[in-house]
């Protein structure tokens, strides 16, 4: 039994916030750390775009692994890049949807 809960990394479209927010209250409700993509209220310019966008690479290397919250199927250009990593390091990845 490990000495700490599970860490999950979400991953999907920020146009999946809603579901995001969902997996990620149901996924800590059930004992698990989350860790999500970041948040912005305003548009973000392509230099704040690739920081995330490193920034989440480094939360993946911290989960145990990755939930990819992917409504209907849908996986973008990002998301697909954050798969690949995952997949990369040897992370188990799961998906909300079919793929």
């Amino acid at each position: 039994m490990p000495d700490r809960p599970e860490i999950v990394c979400i991953c999907g479209s920020t146009r999946f916030a809603d579901e995001m927010r969902a997996a990620n209250r149901d996924l800590t409700f059930a004992g698990v750390i989350v860790v999500a993509p970041g948040e912005a209220d305003e548009l973000i310019t392509n230099e704040q775009k690739t920081a995330l966008d490193a920034l989440h690479l480094r939360k993946i290397d911290l989960a145990d692994r990755v939930l990819v919250v992917n409504p209907g199927g849908y996986i973008g250009e990002s998301t697909s890049r954050e798969i690949a990593y995952a997949h990369a390091t040897g992370k188990p990845i799961s998906f909300t949807d079919p793929v």
